[in-house]
């Protein structure tokens, strides 16, 4: 049995791909799963592994699981197309590996990149992500946007960042904020979960002053400024959909 399986999710990724997969060629088993790309992603991720295996899109939390279910390591790292391993932290990877533990999963924080700016205020940092978990323990959360692994027992945390080139900047923000605010309305919808009363005024201010006043954003200078009104800009987004969500169905 492989040591360590790397699973990675793709789609039109082929200007991003291979600087990510080529930060894992450190993995025993690597698992890139492609979900219909139109470009050369899936050309470049067989120069790197031939376990690249398609399906049909199935959500964020589905399509990762697809993915685990396919890894034959005792160990299980998950990797996004837009993150980079560096070297200390593929070390600090397979150590845990190679003592096989001792717990049954492990966070990560990430250094998360706007443009070529690293972000350290505002809820950018540390931004902890569990990663890297013992096969048979951790499972995806299904959620339409923003799933997380769920691991059974003890979880630790490993000191360096994985680095995340999130956006290349305000335009590629918007451009993904609409599909995301949408997916987070759709989920919320799922749940039950219903609009408050002007909560699509409120919530958006919150999110303002949490982003650029309680986690210090206004030490980014105009960029945090720039972020903290984008924060909001995706809050309203998603409470306002979920109210026209709400109507569509004829629950509102």
């Amino acid at each position: 049995m492989p040591r360590l399986s790397v699973i990675v999710i793709a789609l039109n990724q082929e200007a991003h791909i291979a600087a990510c997969l080529e930060t894992v060629r450190f993995a025993d088993d690597l698992v890139v799963v492609d979900t219909g790309s139109t470009d050369g992603t899936v050309q470049v991720a067989r120069s790197f592994t031939d376990r690249v295996l398609t399906t049909p899109w199935r959500g964020f939390g589905a399509t990762k699981n697809f993915a685990l279910d396919q890894a034959r390591g005792r160990w299980v790292f998950s990797l996004d197309t837009d993150e980079r391993v560096p070297p200390a932290l593929a070390a600090e990877i397979q150590g845990v590996v190679a003592a096989d533990g001792p717990l049954m999963g492990y966070r990560v924080p990430r250094k998360n990149y706007f443009g070529d700016r690293w972000v350290r205020w505002g809820g950018w940092y540390p931004d902890l992500t569990l990663r890297l978990f013992r096969r048979e323990a951790g499972r995806f959360v299904e959620r339409e946007v923003h799933e997380e692994v769920r691991v059974q027992g003890p979880v630790g945390r490993l000191r360096t960042p994985l680095v995340h080139y999130t956006y290349t900047g305000v335009r590629d923000y918007v451009a993904r904020m609409d599909r995301y605010a949408r997916l987070a309305a759709a989920e919320m919808l799922k749940q039950g979960r219903r609009p408050r009363p002007g909560e699509a005024i409120w919530r958006p201010w919150g999110a303002f002053l949490k982003s650029y006043l309680l986690r210090l954003g206004f030490l980014e200078g105009s960029l945090g400024f720039t972020l903290a009104r984008l924060a909001a800009v995706y809050t309203f987004l998603k409470y306002a959909y979920l109210k026209e969500l709400l109507r569509e169905s004829g629950g509102g």
